[in-house]
């Protein structure tokens, strides 16, 4: 063999070898997920548009049942078996994994500039010392309507209270639609899409909510018990068999066209829009009377932090970063319409039934569900004991006054608000 032969072997082993070594030093992060419904956008938007600009950083999603994600995380986290990345639900579920030390403080990290503190509110810790997962989105409730009936039977969306009951009166009355398409089989259904609902016009909002949490008010304070009297009304606008109707069951009577109206999270639309085969529009909870302030549960869905000891950590901080980033906001937004950006930078919506929703920041008061943050960390658990009595309510089988004489002595039982 020829010098220049061996010198050309020598060499392309070298460029082989540097191949192999810098393949050898891509690092693949993994995502530990709840949401196992947006497992495509991840994979076909999310994570092509990262590892773009990310060379040498591979990510791989990887979602579970999510009736399964609190156990299973904890879990996972315990063994040392968790990805790099954990999807953060709101408040006391992700705090405990932080003060468990499964969840990094990221703080300092690169991005998090990009959310008022109202944003991270839902992943802070109560002193406001620390954040430990960076904030992807909100969703809204509010009500969506089959703009074909409504036109049918010319209602116009309803502002005030007296103008829903109106409205579904005028729907019962025609007999061709469920007025109104909900459940109370599964229990969270009642309370998510009616009393968090409807509620917030109520209480006022992040005013009734921070009392409640001060023990400035109670739950059998009028303006907590208001709302159990307008759901304890809907009873006869569920239509027959509302008792033993779960949750996927109205979701489908709205989506065939057999009910006008649907207690909605925002959430709901991506699926709606495909199953849907008529034109759709939404309002928020109606007012108890013209002119009154409105409020609307724009309620902290999700985030994601880092896995305290995983071992990727600055490849995991610079996922993080991106997640931060105003492309993210506008990729995730628009990819799941729904599910709206917390980012400080607004994302124009391409759904105009999203771009509905989201709207009503601009003229409503946001605030949260009353129940997630600090209220349910005992026993019994106020969020479970709520979605109890707020079925029972429009079953009829609890009164609002007993409904909220039962919450309130449940939260006294644990909970000392500090004065």
């Amino acid at each position: 063999m020829t010098r220049t032969a061996i010198k050309a072997l020598l060499l392309s082993a070298s460029i082989l070898g540097y191949a192999g070594a810098a393949s050898a030093e891509d690092v693949t992060l993994t995502i530990e997920s709840w949401r196992n419904d947006d497992l495509s956008i991840w994979k076909d938007k999310l994570i092509p548009a990262f590892e773009a600009k990310h060379p040498g950083i591979k990510v791989v999603f990887s979602p579970m049942a999510p009736t399964e994600y609190n156990s299973a995380i904890n879990a996972k986290l315990e063994s040392g078996s968790a990805g790099d990345l954990i999807t953060c639900r709101p408040f006391d579920a992700s705090l405990d994994l932080y003060k468990k030390g499964y969840l990094a403080d990221i703080t300092k990290n690169a991005g998090m500039e990009n959310f008022s503190d109202v944003a991270k509110s839902a992943w802070t810790t109560d002193d406001g010392a620390a954040t430990f997962c960076v904030p992807m989105a909100s969703v809204i409730h509010g009500f969506i309507y089959n703009k074909d009936a409504f036109d049918q039977l010319g209602i116009t969306p309803p502002k005030t209270e007296e103008e829903f009951f109106a409205a579904l009166e005028k729907i019962k009355a025609d007999g061709n639609f469920i007025p109104m398409a909900m459940g109370t089989k599964d229990l969270w259904e009642a309370a998510t899409m009616g009393y968090q609902n409807i509620g917030p016009n109520y209480w006022k909002g992040e005013e009734g909510r921070l009392a409640l949490i001060k023990g400035e008010q109670k739950l059998t304070d009028a303006q907590w018990v208001e709302p159990y009297k307008t759901l304890a009304k809907w009873k006869p606008y569920l239509g027959d068999g509302f008792e033993a109707q779960t949750y996927p069951d109205s979701q489908n009577l709205f989506t065939l066209g057999r009910a006008a109206i649907y207690p909605a999270g925002s959430w709901e639309i991506g699926g709606f829009n495909t199953q849907a085969q008529f034109k759709m529009g939404a309002f928020p909870p109606p007012v108890q009377k013209d002119g009154d302030k409105c409020y609307i549960s724009d309620h902290t869905d999700i985030a994601i932090g880092m896995n305290a000891k995983g071992p990727h950590a600055e490849q995991a901080k610079t996922f993080l970063t991106w997640v931060a980033s105003p492309e993210f906001a506008d990729l995730y937004a628009n990819s799941l319409p729904g599910f709206f950006s917390l980012n400080k930078t607004a994302v124009k919506m391409q759904d105009p039934l999203a771009q509905e929703f989201v709207s009503w920041r601009e003229k409503c008061q946001s605030t949260i569900r009353s129940t997630y943050q600090i209220l349910s960390r005992g026993t019994p658990n106020l969020e479970n004991e709520t979605w109890v009595e707020s079925a029972n309510v429009i079953n009829g089988t609890d009164t609002p006054e007993v409904a909220a004489e039962k919450l309130q002595k449940g939260l006294d039982s644990w909970y000392k608000p500090a004065k």
